[in-house]
């Protein structure tokens, strides 16, 4: 082989590990303690761990999985609802709360489709139920979002899923952000392992991008998908009416960023594999570079943006994107430099539901000086810093105790 079919070879082998949420051969979660009941479900599964008191489906909470590649894992999904900064997981528990952990088949599968399998969790659920409590319904990111869609969907149809609080934790109501050089990186390396463009281009993350790249030299626009979603969602009625609607946002409400500076280096690469590739900070005006990509694998391409704003630096959920890229090229023996790993992911304005992302005014709002009654949902939080995605910690996980429904 030579020299350059080597450099060709290993350069595949990195883009096979690239990911966006986590990283190629990362250890396993401890396993989760045994479940009180399993069920199989149509497109998933759900654990159920009853509450401290009496066994059985008492005073139930029903959660469902964000978005991944594959089939949800439990084991993770309870380390980190557990084993963080706050044991979720147990506090719930010894309030008498019965959880029910929903999971998909396929966790980028359609929010449609997997919307199927959160409603045969809720029904199933309130047909074991023990007592008359309300039930609280909802999910983590995009699992937010399928719960808000099975909910209305069954709210439609005459069907009572009994909830008396709905939750979104981190859900993008107004649409998620990734980078669109992080997208074009992914038509780049496509051609030799599109496991990252596989996840960029799966139903739930086209239904819920708010822009979305479909070919390396394409135009970032909302998906057709996202179209079609949005307006199903209407067709519903938007919402589900008869809980109470909560939402929690991973990041700050008073207009401050995360620190990523509009333009500024957010990683480089020096060789032998990716020489020439770098990627900006997302900044508003037209033809902005955010992107170069390039090396042995294909010719360069510079990516710009045309009226974008400040997505990357945004207020709201974080996302290690760029450093999960960072560390999967440095393995594969690229030289990089990384100034930023993490970037904003869901806008906090996106996560309560109380502005749009298009205009600059709107995604850095001090939503603190806007009217409550302008977010479409009932009660909200914003976290006192700009935190990762859905990452339980104490001051979102009581927030959501105190707010159980009876």
């Amino acid at each position: 082989m030579s020299v350059a079919d080597s450099k060709v070879e290993k350069a595949r082998r990195a883009a096979g590990s690239f990911r966006l949420v986590t990283a190629a051969g990362t250890r396993a979660a401890a396993p989760a303690p045994a479940a009180d009941e399993e069920w199989e479900l149509p497109g998933g599964r759900a654990r159920l761990y009853y509450g401290a008191g009496p066994r059985g489906m008492v005073r139930p909470v029903v959660l469902a999985d964000g978005f991944g590649l594959g089939p949800t894992d439990f084991d993770r999904l309870w380390h980190d609802l557990e084993n963080g900064p706050f044991p979720f997981v147990s506090e719930l528990r010894r309030c008498g709360r019965t959880l029910v952990l929903v999971g998909f088949a396929d966790r980028g599968a359609s929010v449609l489709r997997n919307a199927e399998t959160m409603t045969a969790a809720v029904l199933r659920t309130t047909a074991e139920q023990l007592g008359g409590a309300r039930l609280l319904v909802g999910g983590f990111g995009t699992g937010g979002m399928v719960a808000r869609y099975a909910m209305a969907w069954m709210e439609t149809r005459r069907l009572d899923h009994r909830a008396g609080v709905y939750l979104s934790f981190d859900s993008p109501h107004r649409g998620a952000w990734l980078p669109i050089g992080l997208q074009a990186l992914a038509h780049h390396v496509a051609p030799y392992d599109d496991t990252l463009l596989r996840q960029i281009s799966s139903p739930a993350a086209r239904q819920l991008l708010w822009r979305h790249l479909d070919s390396a030299g394409g135009t970032p626009q909302e998906s057709p998908l996202r179209t079609a979603f949005r307006q199903r969602l209407h067709d519903v009625g938007d919402w589900p009416r008869i809980p109470r609607v909560l939402a929690v946002s991973s990041g700050r409400g008073d207009g401050t960023g995360n620190g990523v500076r509009a333009g500024a280096k957010i990683l480089s690469c020096a060789g032998p594999l990716f020489d020439g590739t770098r990627f900006l900070a997302q900044a508003q005006g037209q033809k902005a570079e955010v992107a170069a990509v390039g090396g042995v694998l294909g010719a360069p391409r510079t990516i710009t943006t045309d009226g974008f704003p400040e997505l990357d630096g945004a207020p709201g959920g974080t996302l290690e994107s760029f450093g999960l890229l960072a560390d999967a090229l440095a393995a594969a023996g690229e030289h990089t430099e990384a100034a930023h790993r993490r970037v904003c992911f869901v806008p906090s304005v996106s996560a309560v539901a109380i502005r749009d992302l298009d205009q600059q005014s709107d995604l850095y709002a001090d939503i603190g000086e806007l009217p409550p009654e302008d977010s479409e949902a009932d009660d909200f939080l914003l976290s006192s810093a700009n935190g990762a995605h859905a990452a339980m910690t104490e001051e979102i996980g009581g927030w959501i105790l105190d707010r159980l429904p009876d």
